[in-house]
């Protein structure tokens, strides 16, 4: 059974909230990502204040046409969208993507959105959440969005569930969309060139994916990630099993 119940929705806070939330003493004491452990644990760092960006993010957005056409047309038919989940941490760049376009998305098709962390006061360190460690998280939800990818399961984030007004699922979506190729990408980014140290071949990595989240690239997957979403959601009304 769902963890996801009419409570638990809830509990989440709206975006203006979050947007409010995020630069907080109380969120700026969580631990941050800092890095993997060799079992791709994470390792924490310090937090700093990336309300800016998303709020920055979220006031040049703005869907397409066709993005505000669909999400009216499917949260009008019965039994269509009427609530979208949200797993975020705001300092993954993947959530500071995502999230100014999915309260759009919300704000379109009348949807009410809450945004629940992921982590408590302490990073995810392992690659499984356990709700019993870390009461103070919601690994509850994020167990019900684990990530399959590269032969194993990932607590990625953003993770997205869309749902009916009395919760049934019709779609989910995590970390970014299929044509973003993020693992291939940051990995060609971080490894050393001819004549680079580990440490000139961190920094110019760090520079070339800053510069790529600044690329109306970042837009584009933002973009793109809704249109999955949609077509997702389409399909979830319109297909039924004989």
């Amino acid at each position: 059974m769902s963890v996801v119940t009419a409570a638990r929705f809830a509990q989440g806070r709206t975006f203006e909230d979050y947007l409010k939330y995020i630069a907080t003493p109380e969120n700026l004491a969580r631990e941050a990502f800092g890095s993997y452990f060799p079992d791709a644990g994470s390792k924490g760092a310090p937090r700093k204040d990336n309300s800016g960006v998303i709020r920055e993010r979220y006031a040049r957005t703005r869907l397409s046409d066709h993005q505000v056409g669909a999400i009216k047309w499917l949260a009008a038919q019965p039994g269509g969208p009427s609530k979208i989940l949200v797993i975020s941490e705001d300092w993954s760049s993947d959530c500071r993507r995502d999230l100014p376009v999915l309260a759009r998305l919300a704000e379109a098709g009348g949807l009410e959105m809450r945004i629940f962390n992921r982590d408590g006061q302490r990073i995810l360190w392992t690659r499984r959440p356990d709700p019993a460690a870390a009461p103070d998280a919601n690994y509850d939800l994020m167990l019900e969005f684990m990530n399959v990818k590269n032969g194993g399961y990932w607590a990625s984030v953003p993770a997205v569930g869309v749902y009916t007004s009395d919760f049934k699922e019709l779609a989910r979506y995590l970390e970014y969309p299929s044509v973003y190729h993020k693992d291939r990408i940051r990995g060609y980014q971080q490894a050393a060139r001819a004549g680079e140290s580990d440490t000139e071949a961190y920094d110019r990595g760090m520079r070339e994916f800053a510069a790529m989240q600044a690329s109306p690239f970042f837009d584009m997957w933002a973009s793109v990630a809704i249109d999955e979403i949609l077509s997702a959601i389409y399909e979830k009304l319109t297909v039924r099993n004989e």
